[in-house]
C-alpha cells in the first residue's frame, strides 16, 4: 500500500521544506509517520498504539 500524499508537520517546525521534523499523514484506518530528512522511510500504525505512546510520553513529562 502506498503512503498518502497529505503529509502534515507541526506548526512549531517553521516554514519551508528544509526543517527536520516529524510528519504525519492519515488514511481512514492507519497513520503514517516519517522524518522529513528521510521521507522514504515511513512508519505505519493505527491510532490506538500511537495514542498509548503519546499518553506515556505525556505522563513522563509531568
Amino acid at each position: 500500500m502506498a503512503a498518502p500524499q497529505n503529509w502534515q508537520k507541526s506548526s512549531y517546525s517553521g516554514e519551508g521544506d528544509g526543517n527536520d521534523c516529524l510528519e504525519l499523514a492519515s488514511t481512514p484506518t492507519t497513520l503514517h509517520l516519517r522524518e522529513s530528512d528521510t521521507p522514504a522511510t515511513v512508519l505505519t500504525t493505527t491510532p490506538t498504539p500511537l495514542t498509548h505512546l503519546l499518553d506515556a510520553i505525556r505522563a513522563q513529562a509531568l
